[in-house]
């Protein structure tokens, strides 16, 4: 267990110089902090996510990358935790895009579609905070402008990887 403390040092010290935080996953299930040398716990990790800390979660004898895994199992915690954010309809059609020639497209398209959501997000909440109706109701009209017009280009993008026209 020395050599494995040892080895968490030195990747701490590597971390703090500019890589990413990093997190190692033990066989027993435990997640240990490289960067604070101490065992965290899942809503830690999601404490980090939401103040957007870069981190990588890894195998602790492997090294294989299962930062992936530990944000699908926060998902289904909060899933499972309270009203959940996706329908079981939704779900499915999520599965049925798996082994389909469009998996790699629908993947881009969810990650922009919800980027354009966070990057219209802060002046929707600045113009609640401001209590200004109609700047409220103008950039909710343009921010549905914004997502119908990148809604018609991804299907296009679409229409075009299958060869069709619209």
């Amino acid at each position: 267990m020395t050599q494995d403390h040892d080895k968490d040092q030195n990747s701490a010290s590597e971390s703090a110089a500019g890589k990413e935080r990093v997190i190692k996953k033990y066989p027993n299930r435990r997640l240990y902090d490289t960067q604070t040398s101490s065992y965290i716990t899942l809503t830690e990790i999601k404490d980090m996510v939401m103040a957007s800390q870069v981190f990588v979660v890894r195998d602790a004898k492997t090294s294989e990358d299962l930062t992936r895994s530990i944000l699908l199992q926060i998902i289904l915690e909060e899933e499972a935790a309270g009203t959940p954010m996706f329908t079981a309809p939704l779900l499915a059609n999520i599965i049925r895009f798996y082994g389909h020639a469009m998996q790699g497209f629908m993947g881009g398209y969810l990650e922009k579609n919800i980027q354009a959501m966070q990057d219209l997000q802060a002046p929707l909440m600045q113009a609640a905070l401001n209590n200004n109706a109609d700047f409220s109701k103008n950039l909710f009209a343009q921010m549905q402008e914004q997502m119908q017009s990148q809604i018609q280009k991804q299907t296009e993008l679409m229409y075009q990887a299958f060869g069709l026209k619209k």
